[in-house]
């Protein structure tokens, strides 16, 4: 029998889960109110608090991490990457740690993982990392020659819901054209095209609407003016960026749920500035939906935010002319990470490793 933990580290929580082969044992939400997390000016600053919540669930639950197969995560900012099933090394730690390629607090469970790992004899493994890149060469393009557009998007909980989607209607996921909203601690709109995600908003520091902490597309003209204003170092203009802008920005609080509830006792701000947010991504939706040419199968809105019937209805009333609108509230990521997870180890899938070859070229192999 195989043992593994599953975590996954949201902006606002930490979600746990253990697994004996294939079934899900336990799990379990650890929500981090905000006044808590404003403590940390860095997202590596949070390993020790978001560790000891870790093995407090452990030592509750009266799992032995010495017995542990796996410790499996959601992954953290790399150099782009195929999907699949990868082993954390420190070649991956080291360049999530260099925040050149993204920082989130799934970087931090690259570490945490890791650490379990070399702490009780586990296999530290991440699957569908965020920087999964499966984009088009038109979708690359950013108006500048200087840069990209980077695929960074929750890649792991989107392929899980759309295959999930496939199963429910009885078709295949390569047969498909989808465009699927995740609604967490950020939001991202992805756009599937026959088994591929070819585009996708930029859910940490670049484009689409704004979330929970998160700016989305900012007017570039005004933040060139705000860099020079003297007003903030880079790393606080990168924070209000990623984890002080959207809702945070706004009203003071990252919990959509406790804004929703200001809404229903008659917060007119509350309610103009959560509807915003609602019109951006469908204005994505749509946006996406020239990817595909109009040929869009079906629109799911998926995570902790979809759970909302506020929300998602206001969401749909501006993209149901495009297609069915499907909601898959909660997320599939634990699932879809202790799977992964379970079929390496039983040899059913490969685990992937990422190398650097005289630490001058990075490149993927597999095992």
């Amino acid at each position: 029998m195989y043992k593994i933990v599953a975590i996954n580290l949201g902006s606002t929580s930490t979600k746990f889960a253990y697994y004996e082969d294939d079934q899900c044992i336990y799990k379990t939400n650890i929500d981090h109110k905000a006044e808590e997390i404003k403590k940390y000016p860095a997202i590596w600053d949070q390993y020790q608090f978001r560790m000891d919540d870790i093995m407090a669930v452990m030592n509750e639950q009266e799992i032995d991490p010495a017995a542990l197969s796996a410790v499996v995560t959601r992954g953290g900012h790399t150099i782009p990457l195929v999907g699949g099933t990868y082993k954390i090394n420190q070649t991956m730690l080291d360049m999530s740690a260099s925040e050149k390629y993204g920082t989130h607090a799934c970087d931090l469970g690259l570490k945490i993982a890791n650490a379990l790992s070399e702490r009780y004899g586990s296999l530290p493994l991440t699957v569908d990392p965020p920087t999964t890149d499966e984009f088009e060469p038109l979708a690359r393009y950013s108006g500048l020659t200087e840069f990209n557009r980077r695929s960074s998007f929750h890649a792991l909980n989107h392929r899980a819901v759309a295959k999930q989607y496939a199963k429910d209607t009885g078709k295949r996921y390569p047969e498909l054209n989808l465009i699927g909203v995740h609604m967490g601690g950020g939001i991202t709109v992805a756009c599937h095209k026959k088994g591929r995600m070819i585009d996708a908003t930029n859910g940490l520091v670049g484009d689409g609407p704004f979330s929970t902490n998160r700016t989305g597309t900012i007017p570039a003209g005004s933040l060139v003016d705000l860099c020079y204003s003297g007003q903030y170092t880079h790393a606080q203009l990168r924070r209000k960026l990623n984890g002080n802008g959207g809702l945070m920005a706004y009203l003071g609080e990252s919990d959509a749920r406790k804004i929703e509830e200001r809404v229903q006792n008659g917060d007119a701000y509350a309610a103009e500035v959560l509807e915003a947010m609602c019109y951006q991504v469908g204005k994505e939706v749509a946006a996406m939906s020239s990817v595909l040419l109009g040929r869009v199968d079906a629109i799911y809105l998926t995570g902790g935010i979809a759970n909302s019937k506020l929300i998602t209805g206001w969401i749909k009333k501006r993209v149901d002319y495009l297609a069915p609108v499907v909601l898959y509230p909660g997320e599939f990521e634990m699932q879809a990470l202790a799977l992964g997870a379970y079929d390496c180890l039983r040899g059913a899938e490969p685990i992937q490793e990422l190398s650097c070859e005289d630490n001058k070229e990075v490149q993927v192999r597999g095992n």
